[in-house]
C-alpha cells in the first residue's frame, strides 16, 4: 500500500487507514505540557491517545499515579489507567506529540520518525535544523513542504516554536505582509508555568521579577526569522528583519505578555495596523481545523488590555489578544500582546500543527481526516 505521496507504508501505518480516529502517542506525557496534550486530546474529533510515555521513574505505573496532575480539569478517564511506557521508538501510532525535555528529545524524536511516525515536537532540539519545519499554522503552513526533504520519510519531524516566539510571530506576520518589518524590540513578561513542573521556587519568584530566562532571548531572535522566512522548495530563506529580545520571569501562572516596538518599511496609521492584525486569518481558519481559533488575533480597545488573568483564555487559549496599538517615537509602531504559553504556545499549538498536517495529507497512512 502507498501513501498519497507514493511512499510505501509499514503494516501498522497502513492499518490505520481503516481505524477511524488517528492513534496518537504522547511522549513525556507526565510533565506540564504533556498533561496539557493529554487533556486536549480527550474527545478530539480526529485523534485518540494510543499510548503515553514517561521517565524511567514513571515506567509501568498507571498514568494517574505517574502524573503529578496540575490541570484544572480531571485526568481523562480513558488515559487515567493507561500504563506509562518507556520512551522507546515504535510504529504503533502514525502520529506522535512530543513534550520531551530538550536534554533527551533530539535522538528520541529522530528514532520515532525513523520508525515511520510524524513527530510534532515541542522541544527546541530540531527547531533550527534546515530540513525541519518550524511551524505556526496560520503563518507558514507551506513550510511543511520541508518534510519532503527529510531522510526519514514517510516519518518526519515538525517543530513547535518557543512559546514566546509563537505570539510574536502571529502578530508580526500580517504586519510584515502588509507593510514590511525591518527590525523590532520585544520585552517579555513570562509566566512561571513556562518553567515546567515544579518550575521556579516560591522564594525566588514571589515579590520578584527575574530578568533572565536561559536561552529564551536567542530563541526569539533566531526562530522569528525562520518562521517569517520564505520556503523555496528545498529550504527556508530567513526573513531579513532584526530582532532584539529581553525576557523576564514574573509571578503569573499562565500567559506571556510581550511589549513590542517595530520599525516598518511603510508608516501606516495605528488604526490601519490594528485593522490589518484584526482581519488576519490563515489556513487553519479556512480549513476549519478543530483547534483553530475563529480569529487568531483579537485587537482589544481598552487602555489596560491585554491582561493575563482576564484575556489568556480567549478562544480556549488559542487566540492572541493584542492591545495598546499606537505610534512609537523611536520606531514605527508599538503594541502589547498576550499568548497563553502552555496552550497556544505549547500543547495547543502542537495539536493545531498536527491537525494541519493531517488535513494536508502528511500523516503516514492517512489520506484524509476521519
Amino acid at each position: 500500500m502507498f501513501s498519497p505521496q507514493g511512499r510505501q507504508l509499514t503494516d501498522v501505518a497502513a492499518r490505520t487507514l481503516t481505524d477511524g480516529l488517528v492513534p496518537v502517542g504522547v511522549l513525556g506525557a507526565t510533565g506540564s505540557v504533556g498533561q496539557r496534550m493529554v487533556g486536549l486530546l480527550e474527545g478530539h474529533p480526529w485523534f485518540r491517545v494510543a499510548y503515553v510515555t514517561g521517565s524511567e521513574r514513571s515506567r509501568g505505573l498507571p498514568y494517574r499515579e505517574a502524573a503529578r496532575w496540575a490541570q484544572s480539569r480531571p485526568i481523562p478517564p480513558g488515559v487515567a489507567d493507561m500504563e506509562v511506557r518507556a520512551t522507546r521508538a515504535t510504529d504503533e501510532a502514525p502520529l506522535v506529540l512530543s513534550a520531551l525535555d530538550a536534554a533527551v528529545a533530539g535522538p528520541v524524536e529522530t528514532a520515532f520518525a525513523q520508525a515511520g511516525a510524524l513527530v510534532v515536537s515541542n522541544a527546541r532540539s530540531h527547531r533550527m535544523d534546515p530540513a525541519v519545519p518550524l511551524v505556526v499554522p496560520e503563518v507558514n503552513p507551506d513550510h511543511l513542504g520541508l518534510l519532503d526533504t527529510q531522510p526519514t520519510r514517510p516519518g518526519g519531524i515538525v517543530t513547535n516554536p518557543n512559546c514566546s516566539t509563537i505570539g510574536l510571530a502571529l502578530t508580526l506576520a500580517p504586519l510584515h505582509r502588509a507593510f514590511g518589518v525591518r527590525r523590532l524590540h520585544v520585552v517579555t513578561l513570562q509566566a512561571v508555568s513556562g518553567a515546567g513542573i515544579p518550575g521556579v521556587s516560591s522564594m525566588e519568584i514571589l515579590d520578584n521579577v527575574i530578568p533572565f530566562i536561559g536561552g529564551e532571548e536567542e530563541k526569539m531572535e533566531r526562530e522569528t526569522r525562520k518562521i517569517l522566512g520564505v520556503f523555496g522548495g528545498e529550504g527556508i530563506e530567513p526573513a531579513s528583519l532584526e530582532v532584539s529580545a529581553q525576557c523576564n520571569r514574573v509571578p503569573v501562572i499562565d500567559g506571556h505578555l510581550a511589549c513590542v516596538s517595530v520599525e516598518l518599511e511603510e508608516e501606516p496609521e495605528p488604526e490601519e495596523a490594528a485593522r490589518v492584525m484584526a482581519d488576519f486569518r490563515g489556513r487553519p481558519q479556512r480549513l476549519g481545523l478543530p483547534s483553530a481559533p475563529r480569529r487568531p488575533l483579537h485587537v482589544l480597545e481598552a487602555d489596560d488590555a491585554p491582561q493575563p488573568r482576564l484575556h489568556r483564555d480567549l478562544e480556549g487559549g488559542m487566540a492572541v489578544p493584542v492591545g495598546r496599538v499606537r505610534g512609537c517615537p523611536l520606531l514605527t509602531l508599538r503594541f502589547v500582546l498576550l499568548s497563553h504559553n502552555t496552550l497556544r504556545g505549547a500543547a495547543g499549538g502542537s495539536l493545531l500543527t498536527a491537525e494541519l498536517a493531517l488535513a494536508e495529507g502528511r500523516v503516514p497512512g492517512r489520506s484524509e481526516v476521519p
